[in-house]
């Protein structure tokens, strides 16, 4: 499969201090990369790089085949970047269908099919952002980047503060989202063990540099190796 996103000895960080150290990796069309690590060691970062909101040292980016290193954060919005932050950053003041058709692209991902893939959404059509559970609102924000239509999706701690039937919700139609439809994605997450599962590839980041690049299955699959980088216990 051709590379999608191809990240090249990527040094980036903010003001003066360098966070990222010579970070490479890629991936292909279709893909889905966990991205991993414990807090404060760069995953965020990285995903902020990739968007284009870090100050950059060195290095490149290229999404299918196109240096986007230089361009502005709504540029590689455009050129088919989707982001869905950590603050979920929804319009609360906004009903849950108006916070999609105020951004909303041309393409497969219609208000229909999103609606068709989170029915509690469809159901809360008319309230107010602010009015939704925190789970609501996660669903709401991961239909808005896609509703953008993107090539890539980036999801910065998805599962974050969910309860655990929620989690298994949301995980149901990131899978879909990534085995069904194809879009590839980047996902960063401290529940390492279920958010391999949906994934093909994963790296994990310590302190600033790549130090794992590999099968996702492969890592779920290596408690020492888990252990060592992020604490989990295999009887976890």
């Amino acid at each position: 499969m051709p590379d999608l996103l191809n990240i090249e000895r990527l040094t980036a960080g903010y003001g003066e201090a360098i966070v990222l150290k010579d970070v490479s990796f890629k991936i292909a069309k279709g893909q889905a990369l966990a991205l991993l690590g414990r807090n404060g060691m760069g995953k965020t970062t990285l995903v902020n790089s990739v968007i284009g909101v870090t100050r950059r040292i060195s290095g490149s980016i290229s999404l299918d085949g196109h240096d986007i290193t230089g361009m502005r954060p709504d540029q590689r919005a455009h050129a088919g970047i989707g982001w869905v932050p950590q603050e979920r950053n929804i319009f609360r003041s906004l009903t849950v269908e108006e916070n999609m058709t105020a951004i909303e692209r041309p393409g497969p991902w219609t208000l229909a099919k999103v609606y068709a893939l989170f029915p509690r959404l469809a159901e809360r059509r008319h309230n107010l952002g602010n009015e939704l559970s925190g789970g609501e609102q996660q669903m709401l924000a991961v239909a808005r980047a896609l509703v953008l239509n993107p090539r890539i999706m980036l999801l910065d701690e998805p599962l974050e503060g969910l309860a655990p039937i929620l989690i298994d919700e949301l995980l149901t139609v990131l899978c879909k989202i990534i085995r069904e439809e194809g879009l590839s994605a980047i996902l960063v997450e401290q529940n390492a063990q279920k958010i391999l599962g949906v994934t093909d590839l994963a790296i994990i980041i310590e302190r600033g540099s790549v130090v794992y690049q590999g099968d996702s299955a492969a890592l779920r699959a290596d408690h020492s190796l888990l252990e060592t980088y992020m604490g989990v216990n295999r009887h976890k």
